[in-house]
């Protein structure tokens, strides 16, 4: 689940050849593994190897050596002159016994498969000139594509598009992920990912430490609440939601089933009295309190079982809006901030973050999608082309004094000291109107149980892709909090936890 940088990787390979495995032993392995990789998926027909002049096209030196040791047709195109290269490159191509091929895009022909080893994950600089072209072509050219690391064009800790990039079948990568097989547009351009054990110690990650992983279940099995036998509803934490006023109540609603549903053992709704009887009429078992004014809602908040809130979904952008996230973030309390939450801040997102730094026992979770991000993270939006999206989230966690967990198909959730998961398990029918306010309910239902803001928040978003994996196309918010419980066993079963 660890999720390595470029320059980790780097270093994971370093450590691993100063404690006696030689690079090309690396390299030989990682080469053997493409070529099985070619092998199970194109059983016949011709394999063109596009190979560029460092270690990633030495990869593909040595799998081409080996598929035609094993019988299939094999050709080399190569970025460079042969003689010139060097090191473990130097010495992979000195073992492919054949002529390569001019480097030009006439020359990838009509294979059966096409292995891309041409550019490294460390690719920093645009794709131009011939370069481009044949990437061009091989995308245009029909035949599956695997891809060695990374699809080249590819950086492989932003996940950016360095000018074109290749469009892989299949992506066979060594140890661990980076970035890019996860964040978007890198994992479009991966297609399947497999990584392949080369002979790296798992030891080498406790002298490097990521900080990255890629957000799975044993990631935060540790942290996930489980109900005691000797539990009770007062126990499993009670979570307050805000409604707005009666026209944009709905938001509210789902995100109280959300709190319900992903164990809160109580959630009440705080609403405006000219919008109580139409909560109250939609809802039966989450409570509705009729407030109207941060007085009255610091009066709630006097009751410690009241130990975490969500405000923003439909709670309507202005003063009162303020009020109550200052008087919770004072009241110290577990608190998702979403919507209308974030936006109310955007004239003075200095304010929210000193409140958030003067709370120091409040585990706060911001949730904004990327139109709300650049409302309080103006100078670090995503307008820059190669900016990471983990880059830009973990620098907005360290300003705010928050998790802030930046929604999309990626999602990524990152603590102000670094530590940060990104999602791949969101299917795209998720992008519907009201799912991210059952995420923030998800996610406010978890801190109640007394979970940490970052894995509350982590916790919440992997559950909030499978619930939406369960629920299939077609879904509508609504549907999310009634198919947690199905979300719920499934966990168990993975956990090994009776039920």
């Amino acid at each position: 689940m660890e999720v390595l940088t470029t320059s980790e990787m780097e270093r994971a390979d370093r450590l691993t050849m100063a404690a006696g495995t030689p690079g090309f032993a690396l390299m030989l392995s990682a080469g053997q593994a493409v070529a099985e990789a070619a092998l199970e998926l194109v059983a016949e027909g011709p394999i063109v190897v596009a190979a560029g002049s460092g270690n990633n096209g030495g990869d593909g030196f040595v799998a081409a050596a080996e598929l035609a040791a094993r019988g299939r047709e094999v050709s080399v195109i190569l970025l460079g002159d042969r003689d010139n290269l060097q090191g473990d490159a130097g010495s992979a191509a000195k073992g492919w016994k054949y002529p390569v091929l001019p480097f030009n895009p006439q020359a990838i022909g009509r294979p059966g498969l096409i292995i891309d080893a041409l550019f490294g994950a460390g690719l920093n600089r645009p794709v131009s000139g011939e370069p481009r072209d044949v990437i061009d072509a091989i995308n245009a050219n029909g035949a599956p594509i695997i891809a060695v690391d990374l699809p080249s064009g590819i950086n492989g800790t932003t996940g950016a598009v360095m000018g074109v990039a290749v469009r892989a079948t299949e992506t066979i990568t060594f140890f661990r992920r980076k970035p890019a097989h996860l964040l978007l547009p890198g994992r479009v351009h991966c297609g399947r990912v497999r990584v392949a054990d080369i002979g790296i110690d798992p030891r080498v990650l406790e002298e490097i430490q990521p900080q990255t992983f890629e957000n799975l279940p044993q990631k935060w099995r540790q942290s996930f609440p489980l109900p005691r036998i000797d539990g009770h509803k007062y126990s499993r934490g009670h979570t307050i939601v805000i409604s707005g006023d009666a026209v944009t109540t709905g938001a509210a609603r789902m995100s109280a089933r959300g709190c319900l549903r992903a164990g809160a053992g109580l959630v009440t709704v705080a609403s405006p009295r000219e919008a109580v009887i139409v909560n109250a009429a939609a809802l039966t078992s989450v409570m509705v309190r009729p407030i109207d004014t941060a007085i009255e809602f610091a009066e709630m908040l006097s009751d410690k079982r009241l130990n975490a809130c969500v405000i923003g979904p439909g709670a309507g952008v202005g003063p009162r809006t303020r009020d109550f996230v200052l008087t919770a973030l004072s009241a110290n309390r577990g608190l998702v901030l979403d919507a209308d939450a974030l936006t109310s801040f955007a004239e003075a997102p200095d304010r929210l973050f000193e409140a958030i730094k003067a709370s120091p026992e409040a585990q706060v979770v911001l949730t904004p999608h990327e139109g709300e991000f650049p409302r309080l993270f103006s100078d670090i939006s995503n307008k820059h082309p190669f900016r990471s999206k983990l880059e830009r989230v973990r620098t907005a966690a360290q300003r705010s004094g928050a998790v802030v967990l930046l929604k999309g198909p990626d999602t990524v959730v990152a603590a102000p000291a670094g530590r940060a998961t990104i999602a791949a398990n969101a299917p795209p029918w998720l992008a519907t109107g009201g799912a991210g306010d059952v995420l923030s309910g998800i996610i406010g239902g978890l801190l109640a149980q007394g979970v940490p803001a970052f894995e509350a928040a982590s916790i919440g978003v992997w559950m909030h892709g499978e619930a939406a994996r369960e629920a299939g196309p077609g879904l509508i918010a609504e549907d999310l909090p009634e198919v947690l419980p199905a979300v719920f066993r499934h966990l168990y079963d993975e956990f090994g936890i009776d039920y």
